[in-house]
């Protein structure tokens, strides 16, 4: 407060300039000041009696009478939610189209300084402007709820997901179970779901569930949830390790999540997390529908104005949660994944792939492409081979059967069906006996189906049914031989015998009856 009596006082005693500043704690220019006032104000020393110390100063600083129109005040608020709107939208353009309207209004220089001091109480860190539809900032909550089983009466603590849309401060909470990747990944997609699009970035926290390697600079996202963000079109943006203003939105929206959301359920039991999602949807929804305080419009309002119409859309399918392995691919061009082992292409054999595992497909990905798609089977120590990934040897292999075999052997004759089915039977493994049918194919085709049906009866009389022993039969040439009860038979009709007439007899009888 001003002292000009106590200054006029001293002065009108005869005190210098210097003893006054002392005396009143104020500095020689100011007396000086003071001194200049009174003068001008057609005053003298000592001061008339009666005088007050507010009719002095009324009188010695008497402020000059307003000059000029008074200048219509911009709506702040419009002016705002206009340059959140779309990029490119700048103050300097703002201005133009409110001078445009009031040609007597601000300049350039006194809008944008009004507009400073408007914005100063908007958001701490006011200079990061979110343009309509350009981020989603995600968090999880620093509180848990508590859940409580009806049956044994086990309290349980669900963990609170937080996403706020930047332009509109659009909000959206939901309680899941943990933190972990499957439960982090079904919020998100609930959260886009609820906000009928997806923003362009989508800005995290150096959470474990989003981010596997943190780094200032070229931080490490998870595998799936880099697959989250493809599928939906957005581009997930970490923050910088331990600067929490890089997500002061979701800061912000974490601390209006625990005390409008969170903190009037506090004396509310719930049991079970459904019924607990269905309360803070509702706590959520009231939260979106009350006019913020110095914009005067509701968050729900400025995302249907705004936000909705810029987000991009969402996906023909909902994403579905998989797993990400990386794998090695084994020699017999297969990886193993849950104790099942799946094949790859054969030219793979020996490098790193990385392994996609929902519920219903086992997709395999080698340096970003798919290589192999497969429908999951748990069956462990199994194999699921797709043909066109064998090399061409193994799949002439894989295409013979013990089925086709026989029937192939049938062709030859039934003592060669005989003997193919009689190797299959003997083997441990039917798959044992290919390489021997094989080989008797072969030899029918070197001696021909008459001889190797030849060969393998006789192979079948005695007992000897091998691919060994029909290759000597057919190298011996056994195979034109009679076997053993057909000599004997030959023999016996070869004797002469009173009652037998012999060949020749019909020969003289036909001679008889032509003379």
């Amino acid at each position: 407060m001003r002292k000009l009596g106590e200054v006029f006082r001293l002065k009108g005693l005869g005190c210098t300039h210097s003893q006054v500043a002392r005396s009143c704690q104020v500095a020689r220019s100011t007396v000086r000041e003071y001194l200049r006032r009174l003068e001008g104000a057609g005053l003298g020393l000592p001061l008339a009696e009666g005088l007050s110390e507010e009719e002095l100063e009324a009188r010695l600083f008497r402020q000059p009478a307003a000059r000029g129109p008074v200048r219509e005040v911009p709506d702040w608020a419009w002016v705002e939610r206009e340059r959140r709107r779309q990029k490119g939208v700048t103050l300097k353009l703002l201005w133009q189209e409110y001078r445009g309207e009031h040609p007597d209004g601000y300049g350039y220089t006194q809008f944008c300084e009004h507009y400073r001091r408007w914005g100063k109480g908007l958001e701490l860190a006011m200079h990061q402007r979110y343009r309509a539809g350009e981020k989603m900032f995600v968090d999880w909550a620093g509180v848990t709820m508590p859940v409580v089983d009806a049956g044994s009466g086990q309290v349980r603590h669900a963990q609170v997901f937080v996403a706020a849309l930047g332009a509109s401060n659009y909000l959206y909470v939901e309680a899941a179970w943990t933190q972990q990747l499957p439960d982090w990944i079904e919020a998100h997609v609930h959260a886009w779901e609820y906000m009928g699009g997806v923003a362009a970035i989508t800005v995290v926290d150096n959470t474990r569930s989003a981010v596997s390697r943190p780094c200032r600079y070229d931080p490490d996202t998870n595998p799936a949830y880099r697959a989250l963000a493809q599928h939906y079109g957005t581009v997930v943006i970490p923050t910088r390790p331990r600067r929490s203003r890089d997500n002061a939105k979701a800061e912000v929206h974490v601390q209006i999540t625990e005390r409008e959301v969170l903190a009037p359920l506090r004396d509310q039991t719930f049991f079970s997390l459904g019924e607990l999602n269905r309360r803070v949807g509702e706590r959520v929804e009231a939260v979106n529908r009350r006019p913020m305080q110095k914009l005067g419009v509701s968050r729900r309002e400025l995302y249907e104005e705004l936000e909705r119409p810029a987000l991009k859309p969402l996906p023909g399918e909902r994403y579905e949660y998989a797993e990400f392995h990386r794998a090695r691919v084994n020699i017999d061009y297969h990886v193993e994944v849950r104790y099942h082992r799946y094949s790859v292409p054969y030219q793979l054999r020996g490098q790193q792939v990385e392994v996609r595992l929902s519920a219903r497909i086992v997709e395999i990905l080698h340096k970003g492409r798919r290589v192999a798609t497969h429908l999951r089977d748990d069956r462990r120590g199994g194999y699921t081979t797709e043909p066109s990934h064998m090399p061409k040897a193994h799949r002439e292999h894989l295409e013979w059967s013990p089925s086709r075999l026989i029937r192939w052997a049938g062709t030859v004759g039934p003592s060669c069906a005989g003997v193919a089915e009689t190797i299959i039977e003997e083997k441990p493994h039917p798959e044992q006996g290919y390489r021997a049918c094989l080989g008797l194919m072969r030899l029918a085709k070197r001696y021909g189906p008459v001889r190797m049906e030849a060969a393998c009866r006789r192979a079948v009389a005695l007992g000897v049914c091998s691919y060994r022993s029909i290759k000597s039969i057919l190298t011996t040439g056994k195979d034109s031989e009679p076997l053993p009860g057909e000599e004997e038979s030959r023999d016996l009709f070869s004797h002469s015998h009173e009652n037998v007439r012999g060949e020749r007899y019909y020969d003289g009888v036909a001679e008889a009856q032509r003379s």
